[in-house]
């Protein structure tokens, strides 16, 4: 199913969300493939203390690939992302 937007300036700055309502930031970038006429990715730059945050430690943010958007309106959804286990002996 498409997603369609009006005009692809109005999804930078767009909160966004897991589907299960985590916080995760805001859209900063789009990367599209041009031979396609498709959007490629969102870059979501993650905001600190929240669960995108959390998950990248020290990084900025994040690239999900556009198949991971569920739906954009005012807000931005997509599947949620699970965080990886600790292996037994590392340090959380």
């Amino acid at each position: 199913m498409p997603i369609t937007v009006k005009d692809i300036s109005e999804m930078f700055g767009k909160d966004v969300f897991t589907d299960r309502g985590f916080y995760c930031g805001k859209v900063s970038d789009v990367e599209f493939d041009l031979a396609r006429f498709k959007v490629r990715s969102l870059v979501i730059s993650a905001a600190k203390g929240t669960f995108l945050g959390k998950m990248v430690g020290e990084k900025k943010g994040i690239i999900i690939p556009y198949p991971m958007v569920q739906s954009i309106g005012d807000v931005v959804i997509i599947k949620h992302i699970a965080t990886p286990m600790p292996e037994e002996g590392e340090k959380t």
